[in-house]
């Protein structure tokens, strides 16, 4: 059932940002703007393929999802209970949404975040967050309306999923079928992956006013299940194909291509295991590397990034690349880590629309133990 959600939106002391140029000329318009000059940090991948790394703001509060609005303006959200906006070069001082009623023990808080398909004409925004529930924490997607930077007139689409201090999920992500997807992990409970009756252990597919949409195998929200904790979701610029990536048990972190209806094993095989029945990994990980967000890499500047999955690892404090054999295949040629132990642990990657590939860390999560100017928002960008 569709109902209202009263929030709180308050101001915050303004956190130190700072903004730049790219490296290799002006970007494209839609850029979420760069009014002064940045350090770049140059690296080189396996093959050879040069690129840039500029740090475009620091002072975040463990950033969970990142999500770019047509107009260049780049939504994050906070874990702690909040969603900011970078614009113009600036993470501006005063929170997009202060949520009051936020669970945030361990790996819980504000989640995952997507800006609607029609956002320049609707400004609809789609949010989940674990919130404090009458026994105990509850999951819930929330749509909301961007107002003057302002998240207003929530909405409730899913409300009671059960949620934990881990193995939460929680993906939100629009498809190029302009389906809305939601992951929610199995909470510490495996056999809830398994239980199509649950919400747990899934990825859903909705329609944009939180219903279900029409095809997914079992008439209800599930669009796949049969999973551990997924937190990365990402369409093949070429394929259209979803490809996933989620948690493994010990070891065994997995990068699925996401098929209707489809069981990919959780509890009952992970890793290089098979059954019949279930669907296996195209690439897996032993030891972890502890993946979240994911995106394909289409900007025009970096030719030997182009159409590859990029993964932001915890564990690994890596950017995974994801070397896939041809523009069509789904066959892994070979995986590699960028960036590794230098900017901490990373939890989401989004191509912007200013062609840059960008990064939040996830150095204040209690994991690690952060540098002053953590969590830092990161890019990658095309060198000379």
């Amino acid at each position: 059932m569709i109902r209202r959600l009263t929030v709180s939106v308050v101001l915050l002391a303004s956190l130190a940002a700072c903004g730049g140029d790219n490296s290799s000329g002006q970007p494209p318009n839609g850029s979420p703007g760069d009014p002064g000059g940045l350090p770049v940090a140059s690296f080189t991948a396996r093959d050879g393929t040069a690129f840039g790394v500029q740090v475009v703001a620091t002072g975040l509060q463990i950033p969970w999802s990142l999500a770019f609005a047509p107009d260049g303006r780049l939504f994050i959200t906070e874990r702690p209970g909040r969603v900011r906006i970078f614009a113009s070069g600036q993470l501006q001082a005063a929170p997009a949404l202060q949520l009051s009623d936020v669970f945030t023990s361990g790996e819980s808080g504000v989640l995952g975040l997507a800006l609607h398909p029609d956002f320049a004409t609707n400004h609809l925004v789609y949010l989940t967050y674990t919130a404090n529930g009458a026994d105990g924490p509850i999951a819930r997607l929330v749509r909301f309306r961007e107002a003057g930077n302002q998240l207003v007139e929530p909405v409730v689409l899913l409300d009671d999923v059960p949620a934990a201090n881990i193995h939460n999920g929680s993906r939100v992500k629009f498809g190029p079928d302009r389906l809305l997807y939601v992951t929610f992990g199995d909470v510490a409970e495996p056999s809830n992956a398994q239980d199509v009756a649950s919400l747990n252990g899934k990825i859903l597919r909705l329609n944009d006013d939180g219903t279900s949409a029409a095809g997914n195998r079992f008439a209800s929200p599930v669009f796949s299940f049969g999973h551990r904790n997924p937190q990365g979701l990402a369409w093949h610029p070429t394929t259209r194909d979803l490809w996933e990536t989620e948690h493994g048990n010990v070891g065994n972190d997995e990068i699925n291509v996401i098929e209707s209806g489809g069981n990919y094993g959780w509890p009952v095989i992970e890793g290089d295991e098979t059954r019949p029945d279930m669907r296996a990994p195209i690439e897996f990980f032993a030891p972890s590397v502890a993946p979240s967000g994911a995106d394909f890499y289409t900007g025009p500047g970096i030719s030997g990034f182009r159409n590859q999955l990029f993964v932001a690892t915890l564990k690994a404090t890596a950017l995974v690349r994801v070397v896939i054999d041809g523009s069509t295949s789904r066959h892994v040629a070979y995986t590699e880590r960028l960036l590794e132990g230098i900017y901490g642990r990373l939890r989401d990657v989004v191509m912007g629309p200013d062609g840059y590939l960008y990064i939040s860390t996830s150095n204040r999560d209690g994991r690690t133990t952060p540098v002053a100017e953590d969590d830092r928002l990161i890019r990658i960008v095309p060198v000379r």
